[in-house]
């Protein structure tokens, strides 16, 4: 089954994860990039982040190519205030069509907690009813731990099943 890992990074910890799977999937990567950075420090990260994807915005992105031919998509994110980030929103409102039918995974990286609830606004938004496997890890990256490893092999098991 030929998968590609869709996603948005603001600190490394969703790219830190993109590229494990990557690895152990054999699955092509394409990275999110808004045209317009977000702050990455401060109050102005958590102001600013939080307020995009409670508003939903869409922000514009760097120009991108994605292949109808993949057959599941994997998108992964950063939580920000219980939410998708708001290039994941753009990607999914700007590629909807070619997302239906497609087997859905995605995982999630946050500091706290949200991911549960940011996966049901991504749900509402891909209008589906569920995604094929869900993950959620607690700052990969910047705080390396066996539960984080262990959810990792148990995604990508999940993920390789029925390929």
């Amino acid at each position: 089954m030929k998968k590609i890992i869709v996603y948005y990074s603001l600190e490394g910890n969703t790219e830190y994860i993109a590229d494990k799977l990557s690895d152990a999937l054999g699955a092509g990567k394409l990275r999110l990039i808004p045209e317009k950075a977000y702050a990455d420090k401060g109050f102005a990260k958590f102001f600013w982040g939080g307020k995009s994807a409670v508003m939903a915005e869409k922000p514009v992105l760097k120009p991108y190519d994605m292949d109808a031919d993949f057959e599941e998509i994997i998108i992964g994110f950063p939580v920000w205030a219980g939410n998708i980030t708001p290039p994941i929103r753009t990607f999914v409102s700007e590629n909807k069509e070619l997302l239906k039918g497609k087997r859905i995974s995605v995982f999630a990286c946050q500091s706290g907690s949200g991911a549960e609830k940011a996966f049901g606004k991504l749900r509402s938004l891909l209008e589906t009813e569920d995604f094929y496997c869900t993950a959620i890890f607690i700052d990969p990256k910047d705080k390396p731990s066996k539960e984080n490893e262990e959810k990792l092999n148990e995604f990508i098991k999940k993920l390789k099943e029925n390929d």
